[in-house]
């Protein structure tokens, strides 16, 4: 795709990336695209936040410490993006800056806590963009580089480069990695610098020429031999000879500098003296044993130790420290200090050293640790008392606390002592191994006689010489720390520094050639050295395309990013590898990201067998073939959006460095040729030492070796493996630069076999090869290679011979000019046999195959159809093909759970069953991506599903044929994405069968995107324009709403319905429930825009109002049954609802339906009477009939009552009451018996004893009633003023009527009175309370005058249900209390528990199957007296959002009232995310937790929250 190329990086709520783990590395700018953080619009973080990124606008030099800032402006109803434009190369970074969100108490209080004036600042989080390599102009991808090491003293001459360059070129390699080529130290070693700005002088000329020459070479490799160059850059040492330390020995470690490590110098240059002297002393100098060695450990006691007086490093002073002590007592000079003369000595030993020992911070000078005068005297003064006036008395008092104070002091030492003894065994343990190692131990160097050559012990410092140059500075400058390294050290801790005493405890194995640089803090620490190694490390860049950071774990990692920064200034496109010896891949990333590290080196030769060269070889050998396309990509116009993923560590995997030992020492020569074909078909950069393809037999040491490189042509070329390096490079240049990235390893005995394939054509390379860990010549076992759907052509199949005797050796070693490999040839082998199975392959290798051998074979799949591009074929035309798709059409493409699956094909055909995994929640494609998303994620070849795809087409075909069979059922619309489907499927069919789950699972993914897109296409704009979150609720509607031949709304004709939930209230008279419907009808349909659905259920259930209400159960109107008091006002709310949302809402009151039951009559007959449907009323007519019938009042005994009805309840809970308390205007019902409110659950267990009896009855007025009556007469009041709704309010008894107004202020008056507790009890006389009845107050009871009063004062979630409706209900202050308290005792992590934790019924775990003894809870009789319902919570935010928000005035005020909202919802976005449902579950047990029996996905759940969303896009486009 031509156009604008989009990363999308989302971050979460604490500006985290939300990728699948913490390394982002981005492909180079070929051409810029964008990165676009995605933000949601009331995220925590936009609370006055900023992102803030140092990614440099175009044209624009970047500078790490400059931030652009964005401002991120909050939206609750979308999400906020910020779009960058990428191109250049580097590592970036980005944090956020925010206030933090504080907690939210809307109670006035006389101080803030403060927390909202709090900035936060994020990490800083880093995303590394590749480099752009080119050769000549021609892109090079990092997948395709063949890297050579090269010491560049050993190259010879400059006549010497140009021919071996050019064999460099012609075995396919097309980078060198050059050692420093700058003037080395006098150890001659070319890590050991001596001018950082001049190159070798004797290869390419002093000063400006040597520049010259270096430039004219990296330039002909590239132009000429089409070559990359690479070279060491060294930061974190220079040579030991280094002119300018002498001007600057503040740029190394000096007792100056760091005086710190003083103890070490005076240590080292003690050990230094005694090995002079060794002889003189009487030990022994030539140690040929291990007591010889235990002599001289004595001496070092003694005179290093000992003579030194290293203790004085660590103690206090104590008579230094009494006589200051005692004169600070004398002077009544105290701290007060809070001892207890009471406390054990010890103790107050302790308390003396806690408070007063100073000098800790560091190692330094002699007694640098020291007692605080004033401290001891506060202790003396504390336990003593103040000094006497009487000068004899205070001198008999000074000479007891003097040794009172002295053994304080001793004490205090203890510790200080142990610490001592601690080190100096460690010193002495490091010191017997390291003289043991190099001058006793068998495999150590057996350096000989100890000598002023050879001194005991490496010393850890140079010592500058005095000349005039240093003779301005102090001795102890002079002396300058040396390099070196620590086994398993920290490398973010400076072992130099003040925290570490590794120098002093003699752990550094050190470099004596090399100082240690000391760059501080920043350039002001150490300004000659900064500024000095920028200009080496600029002119490097301006020279070479890429570094090899040397020592990069030890080099201080701000001083890598600050020269790193200058580098890529000079070099934009600068390649950077790297060894890390961190010792965790945590501490890995940490310099990965944040200097931008390109590929980390990785060696076969660590390898101790077949098996883990294996390992490394599958872990750099690309993804399994097969594999998933992780990336997710989304066209937009006419570009492509891509979400970005975490990243692996790119490798670059050498099969040998120079630093490895060669095969020929590690392994048998032979190894050379396997190991390097190996390394070759990885699916990284690879890396080799020139020398390895020549098969040199050892090696070779930097410093020492003089020789220089082998340039005889005839013996290059017919030795080593050269030739067949330059197929392997080319190939695996091929492969790097085409996208071959997926490959399979098998490791068999000896044998180790790589498949590497490219992921669209399937083309690919496979090579055999037997490894020679050991020697002979032996075949061994190993099967033939079955190869399933392939065909294979063999390249080569190729033996390494070597002869490695002693003479060979010798010979080699003994050539006093050149660097020669091991007599050796790569000789043919026999052809493996290669047998054709149809469109299998079977190959066997030869009888001679011995180790050292290699086989290796071009691949590809005969059936795949070349003329079909089956990867873009799998991703186009989908939104074509579900263009035309209906809202109902999606929900059999998207959803429908097993019964109505069932349902649909008359029993036969249910959601798919995976064998090993179950059955998919959703016969559509949601039940297929719900474990796909998680299999593709993890890339999980090993899941049940994939496994059965590749056992067979079967899912391939139910999916089709389910689509098939009902388009032929009439459902047309589906007939389209059956045949998009079927058209890939057939093509997937074709391919070998360890392919089909990456494309069956590209062709899901790409459909159910297609058939998302199309819903969100079909929805409102508030649902289009808003976040994921919003979008996700809003597929819920389609889930929900579906054709169903046992539940259609109409007994006559099939009409789709909404469902309660599913699975468990999907199907026949389970499906539709009258209150269910009515609470998710706002949000599901009416916010969706879905308003043709949501007046069908309107006018499904306006036909069958009876008694003045609607059924529970709705049945298809054939059995409806009336028990729900609740339904009707959440079903008139609805009719409000829509009059004022859907388009010309208010013409529904003229829309005649047809009634099930005569208007305003009791009686009840069956479907098929003539009676039912004879007679019609408009919806306005019902709507009065309604509020008529409550108002006259109703006494009736439901009809069929008796077990045949419900076999649970009890004869009086058949008998249904309601009145009007004209006084109030409070409507009242129920009894003790029944349950008609959404808290429905009956006792069922006759062995606990509950069977009918109702765990929560709520007879008498429920608080959300009174509300939903309020807004009922509201809205009907304000229609009739504006002549929209005829009638004027209601008849009561004796012929009096009431308007709609009176019965509303009727309402209002008492609301409060009855309803509210007040917060102080000396109010109670104002509100109708029983103070000894009162559980908790500043609450709304949940219902007034119940037949067990004490449940009228109970805390539930329900009175938030009347705030929303009937906001003008409350005292704005009480509410917000109320609020304030459910927020804290009731709001969980998802839904709201539907009883106060603090009441004695409150039972929080519903087991609804559990038949046990307890009355409260069997048979899950506790079903709301406690779990966490989530519906109640959208009305819960709906209230919290309106009453929050009449208390702010300030634009920041009320964006922090939707803050507050967002952060109550994260947990329920996480569950509708990650459920295979993809939808809110119905009910939580306590806290949160999982509720086995819960409905998976509630209509009403989704619903309140849409609803919550509505409200604030309302608030949002019009905040008056």
């Amino acid at each position: 795709m031509d156009g604008e190329k989009v990363f999308l990086l989302v971050l979460d709520d604490a500006g985290v990336p939300d990728v699948n783990g913490t390394y982002i590395r981005l492909p180079p700018p070929v051409k810029p695209y964008t990165l676009r953080f995605q933000i949601e619009g009331t995220s925590s973080i936009t609370r006055q936040g900023s992102l803030w990124l140092n990614i440099p606008e175009k044209g624009k030099e970047f500078h790490r410490e400059n931030y652009r800032e964005f401002k991120l402006t909050p939206d609750f109803s979308r999400n906020l993006t910020v779009d960058v434009p990428i191109h250049i190369a580097g590592s970036f970074g980005y944090y956020v800056t925010y206030f933090k969100l504080p907690e939210w108490d809307p109670l006035p209080k006389t101080q803030s806590n403060g927390d909202g004036n709090v900035q936060m600042r994020t990490p800083i989080y880093h995303i590394c963009v590749s480099p752009n390599l080119n050769i000549n102009g021609s892109p090079l991808k990092l997948d395709s580089l063949a890297l050579i090491s090269a010491v560049s003293k050993w190259m010879g001459p400059l006549s010497n480069w140009e021919p071996q360059l050019a064999r460099i070129s012609d075995r396919g390699y097309n980078m060198v990695h050059f050692t420093p080529m700058m003037w080395r130290g006098e150890s001659n070693s070319p890590y050991s610098i001596y001018s950082q700005l001049d190159f070798d002088p004797e290869i390419f000329g002093k000063g400006s020429d040597g520049v010259q020459a270096v430039s004219a070479i990296v330039n002909s490799m590239e132009e000429k031999h089409k070559i990359l160059s690479l070279t060491d850059v060294v930061w974190n040492h220079t040579a030991n000879n280094t002119l300018w330390l002498e001007e600057h020995p503040e740029a190394g470690y000096n007792c100056k500098t760091a005086p710190w490590l003083e103890p070490a110098y005076e240590l080292d240059t003690a050990l230094l003296a005694f090995s002079k002297n060794l002889r003189k002393l009487g030990f022994p100098t030539d140690f040929k044993t291990t007591s010889d060695l235990l002599q001289v450990m004595e001496g070092i006691k003694t005179h290093c130790i000992g003579a030194t007086r290293l203790w004085e490093y660590y103690v206090i002073d104590t008579e230094r420290d009494t006589d200051a002590g005692i004169l600070a007592w004398g002077a009544k000079k105290w701290k007060t200090l809070d001892v207890d003369p009471s406390w054990p000595f010890q103790q107050q030993a302790r308390y003396l050293a806690e408070k007063g020992l100073v000098g800790n911070d560091r190692f330094g000078e002699r007694f640098r640790r020291n007692i605080d005068p004033e401290v001891a005297a506060g202790l003396l003064h504390a336990l003593f008392g103040e000094p006497s006036a009487d000068e004899d008395e205070y001198e008999q008092q000074e000479a007891i606390l003097r040794k009172e104070l002295a053994k304080f002091l001793d004490e205090v030492n203890l510790p200080l002592y142990k610490e001592y003894d601690e080190d100096t065994e460690e010193i002495l343990e490091q010191l017997f191994n390291r003289i043991k190692y190099v001058r006793i131990d068998d495999h150590g160097p057996k350096q000989g006689p100890v000598s002023d050559a050879s001194p005991l012990i490496e010393t850890y410092f140079t010592r500058l010489p005095s000349n005039k140059r240093t003779s301005k500075f102090d001795k102890k400058e002079l002396a300058l720390a040396n390099n070196g390294w620590i086994w398993n050290a920290d490398p973010m801790i400076d072992f130099a520094g003040p925290s570490s005493r590794a120098y002093l405890r003699r752990e550094v194995i050190v470099w004596g050639d090399c100082v240690k640089l000391r760059y501080g803090k920043g350039p002001q620490d150490s300004p000659y050295l900064w500024e000095h190694m920028k200009q080496y490390t600029e002119l490097m860049a301006t020279i070479f395309h890429g570094f090899r950071i040397d020592n990069c774990h030890s080099t201080p990692i701000h001083v890598a990013e600050y020269l790193l920064d200058a580098a890529r200034l000079k070099r934009s496109d600068l390649y950077v590898a790297a060894e890390l010896f961190s010792g965790s891949e945590a501490k890995d990333y940490i310099f990965i990201q944040r200097l931008g590290i390109n590929s980390l080196i990785r060696e076969a030769m660590q390898a101790w067998g077949p098996g883990e060269l294996s390992r490394l070889v599958h872990k750099h050998g690309g993804k399994p073939v097969g594999s998933f396309e992780q990336d997710h990509v989304k066209n937009e116009g006419d570009g492509e959006v891509r979400r970005v993923t975490a990243s692996t560590i790119h490798a670059l995997f050498a099969d040998c460095t120079h630093d490895n030992e060669t095969p020929a020492q590690k392994r048998v020569p032979q190894d050379t040729l396997p190991t390097g074909a190996l390394v070759s078909m990885c699916a990284c950069a690879t890396g080799s030492v020139i020398g390895f393809d020549d098969i040199n037999p050892k090696l070779l040491d930097v410093v020492n070796e003089r020789r220089v490189y082998n340039t005889d042509d005839a013996a290059l070329r017919d030795g080593g493996i050269g030739w067949v390096k330059k197929i392997l490079n080319n190939i695996h240049a091929e492969m790097g630069n085409k996208g071959y990235d997926e490959t399979h390893v098998h490791h068999e005995g000896e044998y180790i076999t790589i498949h590497r394939v490219h992921p669209q054509t399937h083309e690919g390379y496979f090579l055999i090869a037997h490894t020679a860990f050991s020697g002979g010549s032996h075949r061994g076992d190993f099967n033939p290679v079955y190869l399933i759907d392939t065909k294979v052509e063999n390249i080569l199949s190729v033996k390494l011979t070597v002869s490695n005797s002693d003479s060979d050796r010798a010979s080699v070693f003994s050539d006093p000019n050149l660097i020669r490999g091991l007599p050796s040839k790569v000789e043919k082998l026999s052809t493996p046999n290669i047998r054709d199975e149809g469109n299998n392959t079977v190959v066997t290798i030869p009888d001679e195959f011995p180790p050292g051998s290699i086989a290796l074979f071009r691949t590809w799949i005969p059936t795949i159809d070349r003329s079909v591009d089956l990867d873009k074929l799998a991703v186009s035309d989908a939104t074509e093909a579900f263009k035309n798709v209906s809202l109902t059409d999606l929900n059999f493409i998207l959803y429908r759970c097993d019964s109505e699956e069932r349902d649909q094909s008359d029993g036969k055909i249910g959601v798919y069953d995976v064998p090993g995994s179950g059955p998919l929640v959703y016969a559509g494609l949601q039940g297929w991506w719900s474990v796909l998303k998680e299999i593709i994620r993890n890339n999980d070849l090993g899941h049940p599903l994939c496994q059965h795809l590749r056992n067979g087409t079967w899912a391939l075909d139910y999916t089709v044929f389910r689509l098939e069979t009902l388009a032929d059922r009439g459902f047309d619309g589906l007939r389209a994405p059956a045949a998009w489907l079927k058209e890939r499927f057939d093509h997937i069919k074709k391919l070998p069968n360890f392919l089909v789950p990456r494309y069956f699972a590209l062709v899901i993914q790409t459909a159910y995107d297609a058939a998302y897109d199309r819903a969100i296409e079909l929805f409102s704009p508030n649902i289009k324009n808003g976040h994921e979150f919003v979008k996700s609720l809003a597929l819920v509607s389609i889930q929900m709403t579906g054709f169903m031949k046992s539940a259609s709304l109409s007994p006559f004709e099939q009409t789709p319905s909404m469902a309660a939930g599913l699975p468990h209230f999907s199907s026949s008279y389970m499906r539709c429930w009258g209150r269910d419907i009515f609470i998710s009808l706002r949000g599901l349909l009416i916010a969706t825009g879905r308003y043709d659905d949501a007046k069908a259920h309107i006018l499904a259930f306006a036909s069958v109002v009876k008694h003045g209400m609607i059924p529970n159960l709705l049945a298809s109107g054939t059995n409806p049954r009336y028990n729900s008091r609740d339904s009707v006002w959440f079903f008139l709310q609805n009719i409000q609802d829509y009059t004022k949302l859907a388009p010309n809402g208010i013409s529904i009151f003229d829309e005649k339906v047809k009634r099930r039951f005569l208007p305003s009559d009791d009686t009840w007959f069956p479907l098929d009477d003539p009676r039912a449907f004879s007679k019609e009323s408009t919806i306005g007519e019902i709507v009065f009939e309604c509020l008529q019938r409550h108002a006259s009042g109703m006494s009736f005994r439901e009809a069929n009552a008796g077990p045949n009805l419900d076999s649970q309840m009890k004869e009086a809970g058949f008998q249904i009451d309601i009145h009007t308390d004209w006084e109030t205007g409070i409507i009242f019902g129920g009894n003790q018996w029944n349950c008609g409110t959404w808290m429905d659950k009956m006792g069922e267990s006759e062995r606990a004893g509950n069977k009918g009896v109702p765990g929560t009855p709520r007879d008498g007025a429920p608080i959300e009633i009174t509300g939903l009556l309020f807004s009922t007469l509201r809205w009907v009041g304000e229609l009739s003023k504006q002549g929209q709704f005829k009638w004027k309010g209601v008849d009561i008894i004796r012929n009096k009527s009431v308007t709609w107004e009176e019965w509303q202020e009727k309402l209002k008056s008492s609301f409060e009175k009855c309803y509210y507790i007040p917060t102080d009890a000396g109010d109670d006389s104002w509100y109708d309370v029983n103070p000894a009845v009162v559980n908790r107050r500043g609450i709304y009871k949940d219902l007034y005058k119940t037949g067990k009063e004490y449940e009228d004062y109970q805390l539930r979630p329900n009175f938030p249900i009347a705030m929303t409706v009937a906001p003008e209900l409350f005292d704005p202050d009480h509410a917000l209390g109320a609020l304030k308290i459910a927020d804290d005792a009731i709001r969980g992590p998802t839904g709201m528990a539907t009883l106060d934790p603090i009441d004695s019924n409150y039972r929080p775990y519903y087991i609804n199957w559990d038949d046990n003894d307890d009355f409260l809870t069997s048979k899950g009789r506790n079903y709301h007296q406690g779990p966490e319902w989530l519906w109640p919570t959208g009305f819960f935010l709906r209230a919290f959002l309106h009453f929050d928000l009449l208390r702010k005035k300030t634009l920041p005020e009320k964006i922090e009232t939707f803050q507050q909202i967002h952060r109550r919802i994260q947990l329920c976005k996480k569950m509708i995310s990650e459920t295979p449902w993809a939808g809110l579950t119905e009910l939580t047990q306590k806290n949160g937790e999982f509720c086995g029996d819960s409905c998976p996905t509630q209509a009403w759940s989704s619903s309140c929250m849409i609803d919550l969303f509505q409200d604030a896009s309302v608030i949002v486009s019009d905040p008056a």
